[in-house]
């Protein structure tokens, strides 16, 4: 390393002499992208120029990416989450198109359901009409609540297309998919058709979620889990016959007296929920397990031996002993009383669905039982069949009855005792327990914090009640093959179906394994009617008949179910030629028309027939015919919330199975949900919540966009003001970077002045660009292919703000700026930045719709043409020297050197050094040394082969160029308009010096 002394240095010249001279940036595009005011106009103008129709008739015959929409609910202006959601939805449908193939992209809205009518209701009785409305005859009230739904979910349908559109969403926006359009509706019927047909329908009474502030029935995907504060007993249930209960223990009376039990033993039960004792029929044991008789502070129970030291501590025991153990097969049939009650239900007060041929003899009675465990409480389960799915199918084992005694609205009715009689089961808990301590039967009680199904709109609590609704069976083998929707469902998922990220096939084959049958029934007025119809005490449900519903329905809409006549709605049913319909032709005029409508899930997990079958004319074809020739079937590609996996996703996996035997989807996508900075949820009452609109006018839909592409959406996502902002400096960043490039093409006309890029010598500035275009062309093309947003973020970021910033702009400024204009030289690397321009806006199009469309339209000086509308730059191809990595190598070193000798010396301008590189193989000598020295920013940069360092020479003794400020060697006096100047060799000629 050499520094040479500064003393005889030049003066400097005047930096402004030569300024005119100079081919200085110039362009339209301005630094301040504007986004909140321009945005809106470059979705004016695709709007005008019809640009969503004119993709798809363009690409009408390109390969075809099959994408549908899961439908947003129709109530409240979109949230992050629809931000998140519907960005990740575009950057699918741009990528796709941009790679050249068919996209069609349209958006839906599921607009039935207990969500909009909960808040409809609310609204009513606000404004004091629900009085009004209990009066009013059943079809009417329903219309009329139907009617109000109806105006608020097209309100908010309106509200938020405008607000994904603001996302620069590019989509079917002239004609979305409305759940609660006639066709759809028809179509949705259709799919139910098919299943009645294979028969997977059916009606029974048993437990299902309740929502007593709804009054409704809820399926899993409608719950919510929150947690709650609830009471824990343990309660003594006594004998009926104590000797009997001794006996199965192998004790005789020598045996009860030498342990003194004289008392009436009893059997401990454990449970979360007092207010089902009402309903107790039986107790449950394992038939494996150890049972202890035990004697504990002077009483006499029966306790699971696993957990008697755990029962003794809750209870603070202080005498516990053990008598005799025995298995739980051992006390099967052995009865007792109920703690409250003196009998159980009358039969007769139960209806016959509820009894199904059940005998009082059955009550009262211990039964063994699988589910059983050893977990927690006994080992003795408190059993109630109208309040538990287990229970209940205890009780269909057993011939219990199903008994109900809580109403629609969480009150007992009367056949209980008198003092639960009109009483809500909530408050109900205190009074079972006060009657428990005070009869002497509650061995220990507390309260405890855990978490609890809620229902998803109202967010209270729901219970299980047992009522008669309609079930779609996932373990009935279908009439057309031998599996059942679970085995179809889970055979699928483990081979056919593609998961990303990978997790998310375990997670939804879990929920699939465990899940119960889907209760497709809710006792609301906004939603489509099941379509079932009763007369002379017989159901009418077959396929014929509900597809002639369907008919009805495409022609008259769902009202017509509350405003005509069953005979009406049958009119295109011929009975006589069902091939499921039994006997004579019903009398349809005493039909009764069912008053359950479907769960808003079987509609929208229908959308799959509804939307892409309906729209690409496959709605008039069999469902097992041609799926794979004509129709948009199956789908690609279905992206949504982790919360899918139990929603949307696996309630379209079970229709689509049960129709057509095969999945909707080829692969699903899953994203996490928003947390605020700190890994809370994110909500208005929190406060910590952030306003899309609000985000809109801050920093605009491109930032926004770019913000949705950068982070990693596979798990939940933090969520802050300040990353906004650094998304807008990142955005920033590439802004600029853009804006430069256009900046130095404003005298260049590429029909003009382009020259062959095949003419690049390999060892180029230029060349190694276009080859770095090329990688990251790879790298951006197979991000998006895989879905990976984040990685091609990150790279394109990295190419503007290194490739392109740091490296190959820093060094062509100085032959842009100082080059004779029609140089070839400035020719081939404007030539070089107008293609990477070009294709830079291309690759960012996806991300940044507006900002890619605005800069490449200044590059195709606003002829009309809109970026979107071309696809991705195949690779350049251009011939790039293997000796690159080396030269960069090389760079780095040397500029390491570079900054160590500026800040041991008083050497500021890096124009006013020269370095020494090393090559000890000859490789550096075989580039331009003017692109050496332009890589590193300095005047001069001369390979030596007799070198081990890098050595930095001080110039400043040199004369300096008044033009470009190089000291390169070729700086003299020439005489330029008359007066004596500096200049180089190429700014003599470029300014006409002699």
């Amino acid at each position: 390393m050499t520094h040479q002394p500064t003393e005889t240095a030049k003066p400097k010249p005047s930096k402004n002499r030569f300024k005119d001279t100079l081919n200085l940036p110039k362009t339209s595009f301005p630094m301040k992208a504007s986004l909140v005011q321009n945005e809106p106009a470059s979705l004016k103008r695709w709007e005008q120029a019809g640009l969503y129709d004119r993709l798809v008739a363009d690409r009408a015959d390109a390969p075809r990416f099959v994408f549908h929409d899961g439908p947003p609910y129709a109530n409240g202006s979109i949230h992050l989450g629809h931000m998140l959601n519907k960005v990740l939805k575009d950057l699918v449908v741009r990528s796709k198109l941009m790679a050249g193939m068919s996209c069609p992209f349209v958006p839906g809205w599921d607009c039935h359901g207990l969500p909009i009518e909960h808040k409809v209701m609310q609204e009513l009785k606000e404004k004091g009409k629900l009085a009004k409305l209990a009066g009013l005859e059943p079809d009417v009230r329903a219309m009329a609540i139907r009617r109000a739904c109806r105006d608020y979910a097209e309100k908010f349908v309106k509200l938020q297309s405008g607000q994904m559109r603001r996302l620069l969403t590019i989509a079917d926006y002239e004609h979305p998919y409305i759940t609660m359009d006639p066709a759809y509706e028809g179509a949705t019927l259709e799919v139910f058709a098919a299943l009645v047909e294979e028969g997977l329908v059916y009606r029974q009474l048993k437990p299902v979620h309740w929502s007593i502030e709804n009054e409704t029935a809820l399926a899993d995907a409608e719950l919510e889990y929150h947690e709650r504060r609830d009471p824990s007993i343990y309660v003594d249930f006594e004998a009926a016959e104590g000797a009997a209960v001794y006996e199965r223990f192998g004790l005789d009376d020598d045996a009860r007296d030498a342990h003194g039990l004289g008392t009436t033993p009893s059997f401990m039960i454990w449970t979360t929920t007092p207010w089902t004792l009402a309903a107790n029929l039986a107790i449950a044991v394992h038939a494996d397990y150890e049972y202890a008789l035990v004697k504990m502070d002077g009483n006499v129970t029966v306790v699971a031996v696993e957990l008697l030291e755990k029962v003794a501590a809750v209870g603070n025991a202080e005498d516990v002993e053990t008598v005799a153990t025995v298995k739980g097969s051992a006390l099967a049939g052995l009865r007792y009383r109920h703690p409250f009650r003196e009998a159980p239900p009358e039969l007769a007060s139960l209806s016959d669905a509820a009894t199904r041929g059940a005998t009082a003899d059955t009550c009262y009675t211990v039964m063994t039982a699988d589910y059983v465990t050893l977990d927690d409480g006994t080992g003795l389960v408190h059993t109630a069949p109208g309040h538990g799915v287990e229970d209940y199918q205890t009780g269909l084992r057993e011939g219990l009855p199903v008994y109900c005694p809580v109403g629609k609205d969480g009150r007992y009715d009367e056949t209980t005792p008198d003092f639960l009689t009109g009483v809500q089961v909530w408050e109900a808990n205190a009074l079972v327990i006060d009657r428990l301590v005070e009869s002497g039967h509650m061995y220990h009680h507390f309260e405890f914090d855990h978490s609890y199904p809620h229902d998803w709109r109202s967010k209270t609590p729901t219970i299980f009640r047992a009522t008669e609704q309609w079930f779609i069976g996932v373990d009935i083998p279908k009439k057309t093959e031998p599996r059942t929707l679970r085995k179809a469902a889970m055979d699928e998922t483990a081979e056919g179906v593609g998961f990303f990220p990978a997790w998310g096939k375990n997670r939804m084959r879990g929920m699939l394994e465990n899940r119960p049958d889907w209760c497709i029934s809710r006792q609301r007025a906004w939603g489509l009617p099941i379509p079932a119809f009763y007369v002379d005490g017989v159901t009418i449900l077959t396929a014929s008949s509900v597809l002639a519903v369907a008919k009805a329905f495409r022609e008259d809409g769902s009202d017509s179910w509350f405003e005509k006549s069953a005979a009406h709605l049958l009119r295109h049913w011929d009975a006589g030629a069902d091939p499921d319909w039994e006997g004579a032709a019903p009398d349809l005029s005493a039909a009764v028309k069912s008053t359950d409508i479907f769960d808003v899930w079987w509609e929208s997990g229908s959308s799959w027939n509804a939307v892409m079958r309906e729209r690409s004319g496959g709605a008039d074809k069999p469902f097992d015919a041609g799926l794979d020739q004509d129709v948009d079937y199956p789908i690609d590609l279905y992206l949504e919330g982790s919360d899918q996996h139990r929603g949307w996703f696996q309630l379209s996996l079970l229709p689509a199975l049960g129709a057509t035997g095969r999945p909707p989807f080829k692969a699903v996508l899953t994203h996490g949900f928003m947390v605020d900075k700190d890994g809370k949820k994110m909500s208005k009452s929190l406060g910590n919540a952030l306003d899309v609109d609000a985000l809109f006018k801050d920093f605009g839909a491109d930032v926004c966009r770019w913000w949705v592409a950068s982070i990693s959406y596979e798990a939940d996502i933090k969520v802050d003001l300040s990353f906004f902002k650094n998304a807008g400096e990142a955005y920033r960043k590439v802004r600029n970077t853009l804006r430069f490039m256009l900046s130095v093409l404003s005298d260049f006309d590429a029909a003009e002045h382009a020259v062959d890029l095949a003419s690049l010598d390999p060892r180029s500035l230029d060349a190694w660009v276009l080859g770095e275009f090329d990688a990251l062309t790879d790298t951006v093309r197979t991000a998006f292919d895989t879905y990976q947003f984040q990685k091609a973020t990150t790279a394109l970021y990295a190419f503007c703000n290194d490739t392109l910033s740091a490296i190959y702009l820093a060094a062509i400024k100085d032959r842009l700026y100082c080059d004779e204009p029609a140089s070839e030289r400035r020719r081939q690397t404007q030539t070089v930045v107008r293609a990477v321009c070009d294709g830079l806006s291309r690759l960012l199009a996806p991300i940044l719709p507006h900002t890619a469309d605005e800069a490449w339209r200044a590059i195709n000086l606003g002829d009309g043409a809109c970026v979107h509308e071309h696809a991705w730059l195949s690779h350049f191809g251009v011939e790039r020297s293997p000796d690159w990595p080396t030269a960069m190598a090389a760079r780095d070193r040397a500029l390491k050197t570079l900054e160590d000798f500026r800040e041991q010396t008083d050497l500021d301008n890096p124009l006013d050094a020269g370095v020494l590189v090393p090559d000890p193989k000859g490789v550096l000598i075989m580039f331009d040394p003017v692109d050496l020295a332009d890589l590193l920013g300095v005047s001069r940069a001369l390979p030596d082969q007799n070198i081990e360092d890098v050595a930095v020479e001080d110039l400043r003794h040199e004369p300096r160029c008044e033009r470009s400020w190089k000291r390169d060697g070729s700086v003299r006096k020439r005489t330029h308009n008359g007066e004596t100047v500096l200049l180089s060799d190429r700014d003599a000629q470029a300014v006409g010096a002699e």
